[in-house]
């Protein structure tokens, strides 16, 4: 849907590609964009997404400079989504606030100089080098200049509040709005704090004036529309955040207008110096008279770590500056926030409690511009307030049956009460961490976590994320695979896992006692070890994750029930269902989930309903810029030792795997004599797993940015797509050798197919892999062909078949598909739900069949008869000749 989205920016039906021709006349107005306005609104993964292809398809077909503004709020996310287009495509931002006049706020339509702005875009766009300004925000004014050369500027991006200004408009061709953000929870938390007697309007003039009069009528000029709900989110590898930028006087004011008032202000000086990826300042508040230390950094165990090395062992403080001084004053804390309304507790009391299915939504729709709910830059408006996180409880009766909390029977009777909506991730991971406190505080330790759902959900990366903040142990289910199931390829059935040992450990853990967990090697299928784990009184915590995780035979030993949907998972369903529909045969979601996922839907998603937190993941990994890999591909041929050379010997560990790629096409699409790889899906088996991309990746330069996604799927899911009609129609068969430090990752692949050997370099830092391939010589090397189409452009058209594939393939292919399809078809499977759904299918195949023995049939009698009548007549003519 991707492709085609941005396809529309030069074809017909959309956004008209056109060349703009040579005018006498001069105007201000945005007609001089060689891109016409699509009206999407969406999120900030999908729109970095749209924003890159739409970059790369101008570069290729507009000459000269390309120039892209992003405007928004402040706190919107603009600087962010600049910064991560920027990484990806290597181009240069130019950032508003460095044309502050510096006597007022960068809020402040006069204290911007537009003059400057557009003669250093001119000059750009012209072939000319500029200077562009250097803004001290300390000292309040320009410090300087800085230089950029013409010829480094493809692409120059704008970068502010203003960015989209009339002013501005004529000299962008891609124009981009951001809105959401850190502006719109201000107004989420001003309305819950003073009720619905103030409209949102209200709200807007009182605490940003100037967003209604300049910014919010120029965004609306944009042809990329993003909704950024990116708020208070974990996903980030920093767990603290700062704002770098001063509140705004009017902001301030506002506030105070609507009624707040200022009951603490305290002045802080900060003195920091950085220990690697670690930060150590030290902090003086005047209002307490006392200096904190305070150690920062990414990974919980790291910061740890460096504390214990440097002999700092507490008293630590988890309270903040604000805390402190209000208990100073006497000012009680309160834990959690009043309640709204009577009203609103029992509406949320009674409403049923359902499980999240994002993956039964109806399909994302295009909207003409007239249909955009109007203003759409309020994202507050478009249903309803963001509602204030609840808070956790145990189910009123649990404490009717008496007992001390501390006694171990009154213990295991207190059950939480399920919360009564279901969440988007970040909020979801803020009310799990909260739950685990509160069951520590309520139930002391241990606290057993289980954390079900589909496969691709994310329920991994929960997991981990959950892990890091509390400090606590994770528990793939995977380590209790049954090594005789995993031969099987059954790795989806709930038989595969060794119960009793599941029951053990849990068991050890609940009475505090050591115990073993499992060690699966998944490359060998097999039980490879036993790792000892205790449950410690610091922490007290410990996470199982997996599909099976909230299964009744499980859970029932658990505390915490948390399901999470979505992901990857969905977006399989949303491919499939486009695929079906472009070929002219729709299918619901319902009939694909019977055919494609017929154990999650049997044996997986009926547990979720009774999990104590639903999530629902709308990140899309395959699309966000957090989870990108930076990979440079070269078939030059490289020595062992000079791998060596540059990956970091004490963190180096190699390994080799063997896998075949099966490349799954849609009947009816067309085709043109060659194989797309934009309309296959890619099928890999390594290992005896199987793993799935749906997306191609994006191609930048000598860079392949693809998405860090690892999606298992059961060989019955591989199967289904089959039963739906997908044609293998090509296939690769490799092996690699993979060597690695932690930072990156060096991949030399042997193709069955290919005289010579191709090197992949990996990570997600562009500056090590590029630095990497240029230590091993590399460079004028590299290839952003896929493996697909380095072996089909090697082959000669007499040589493939109708499909595309090699002739001497076919046979090869056809005996993996009818493996799969054997062993799919072990499993609850898909064969009698289909007949049970559309028993004419089966009879229409089976007389299909039929015909095709018969026309082969025909087809050999046709070629014997001819074969015998010329040998006939032949033999006829050569008697009378011989006469």
């Amino acid at each position: 849907m991707d492709d085609e989205v941005v396809q529309r920016v030069f074809q017909e039906g959309g956004r008209d590609y056109f060349q703009q021709q040579p005018s006498t006349s001069t105007s201000t107005s945005s007609s001089s964009s060689i891109l016409q306005s699509l009206p999407l609104h969406v999120s900030f993964d999908h729109g970095y997404y749209l924003l890159v292809k739409s970059i790369q398809e101008l570069r290729e077909k507009k000459e000269g400079l390309v120039t892209v503004g992003i405007g928004g709020p402040s706190g919107s996310g603009k600087t962010s989504l600049a910064e991560k287009v920027a990484s990806v495509i290597g181009c240069t931002v130019i950032p508003m606030e460095n044309y502050r006049g510096g006597t007022d706020e960068g809020t402040d339509l006069d204290s911007i100089d537009f003059d400057a702005l557009i003669r250093n875009l001119e000059d750009l766009t012209e072939g000319k080098d500029t200077k562009i300004p250097v803004f001290d925000f300390h000292q309040k004014k320009r410090v300087g200049s800085k230089a950029i050369k013409s010829a480094m500027s493809g692409v120059v991006i704008v970068d502010g509040t203003y960015a989209l200004h009339a002013k501005l408009r004529s000299l962008l061709d891609i124009r981009v709005a951001v809105v959401g953000g850190v502006h719109f929870s201000l107004l989420s938390k001003v309305r819950y704090d003073i009720g619905d007697s103030c409209s949102l309007d209200y709200l807007i003039d009182s605490i940003f004036p100037l967003f209604r009069k300049h910014i919010e009528p120029d965004l609306h000029h944009a042809q990329i529309r993003i909704n950024n709900s990116f708020v208070s989110s974990f996903r980030e590898a920093i767990y603290k955040l700062k704002c770098r930028s001063e509140v705004g006087r009017m902001t301030l004011g506002g506030l105070l207008a609507l009624g707040y008032n200022v009951v603490v202000s305290y002045k802080r000086a900060s003195t920091s110096v950085n220990i690697g990826s670690l930060s150590l300042s030290l902090e003086t508040i005047d209002t307490l008279g006392e200096t904190f230390l305070v150690l920062r950094g990414s990974d919980r165990k790291t910061v740890g770590a460096e504390a214990l090395r440097m002999g700092i062992t507490g008293q630590w403080l988890t309270k903040s500056y604000l805390e402190m001084i209000l208990e100073r004053k006497g000012v009680p804390r309160l834990n959690t926030p009043p309640l709204v309304s009577a009203t609103s507790v029992s509406h949320n009391q009674e409403k049923d409690i359902a499980a999240p299915k994002p993956i039964r939504t109806t399909p994302n729709l295009v909207y003409q511009l007239e249909d955009l709910a109007q203003p759409w830059t309020r994202s507050p408006t478009k249903s309803k307030m963001e509602p204030v996180l609840p808070t956790w409880h145990f189910a009123s009766s649990d404490r009717s049956h008496g007992g001390s909390v501390g006694s171990s029977a009154f213990r295991d009777t207190m059950k939480l009460a399920p919360m009564p909506d279901s969440y988007d991730l970040d909020r979801g991971l803020l009310l799990a961490v909260q739950g685990i406190q509160f069951l520590l505080e309520n139930k002391s330790v241990p606290v057993i976590v289980g954390i079900g759902g589909p496969s691709g959900s994310g329920k991994t990366s929960l997991a981990h994320k959950m892990a890091n903040i509390v400090g606590c142990e994770v528990v793939s289910l995977e380590s209790y695979f049954r090594p005789e199931q995993v031969k099987d390829f059954k790795y989806d059935d709930f038989n595969s896992l060794d119960l009793p040992l599941l029951s053990k450990n849990i068991g050890d853990i609940k009475h505090g006692r050591k115990t073993k967990i499992p060690v699966f090697n998944l490359e060998t299928g097999s039980r490879s070890c036993f790792k000892e784990l205790e449950i410690s009184e610091d922490c007290g915590v410990i996470i199982f994750e997996g599909v099976y995780a909230l299964h009744p035979e499980i859970r029932k030993s658990l505390d915490l029930w948390i399901a999470v949907v979505g992901g990857v998972h969905s977006h399989l369903i949303s491919r499939v269902q486009r695929d079906k529909s472009r070929v002219g045969c729709f299918m619901s979601q319902n009939e694909i989930m019977m055919t494609v996922f017929p154990i999650f839907q049997q044996h997986i998603e009926p547990h979720l309903v009774h999990a104590h937190l639903k999530i629902r993941n709308d990140f899309d990994p395959v699309l966000s810029p957090e989870s990108s890999l930076f990979v440079l591909k070269s078939n030059k041929q490289v020595a062992y030792q000079d791998i060596l050379n540059i990956l970091d010997s004490v963190k180096f560990c190699s390994s080799v795997q063997n896998f075949i790629d099966i490349y799954l096409r849609l009947p009816g699409t067309p085709a043109n004599g060659h194989i797309a790889e934009s309309d296959c899906v890619r099928v890999r088996i390594c290992e005896g797993r199987f793993a799935l991309l749906i997306r191609e990746p994006i191609r930048e330069g000598n860079f392949i940015i693809q998405p860090k996604v690892d999606f298992d799927i059961s060989i019955s899911t591989v199967s289904g797509l089959l039963n739906l009609g997908y044609q293998a129609v090509a296939y690769i068969e490799a092996s690699a050798l993979i060597y690695q430090d932690g930072k990156i990752l060096i991949e030399v692949d042997h193709l069955q197919d290919a005289p010579s050997p191709y090197l992949q370099i990996k990570g997600v830092n562009k500056e090590a892999v590029a630095a990497a391939g240029s230590a091993l010589k590399l460079d004028g090397s590299y290839t952003t062909k896929s493996y697909l189409q380095i072996i089909l452009e090697r082959l000669p058209l007499v040589e493939r078949s109708y499909s595309g594939t090699h002739t001497h393939q076919a046979a090869r292919l056809q005996e993996l598909v009818e493996s799969i399809q054997s062993q799919g078809g072990s499993t609850p499977s898909e064969s009698s739900q289909s007949r049970e759904v559309s028993p004419m299918d089966g009879i229409i195949e089976d007389m299909q069949c039929r015909i095709r023995r018969l026309e082969r049939w025909h087809t050999i009698n046709t070629v014997l008869w001819t074969f015998l009548m010329s040998a006939l007549i032949g033999y006829s003519l050569y008697q009378r000749k011989r006469q």
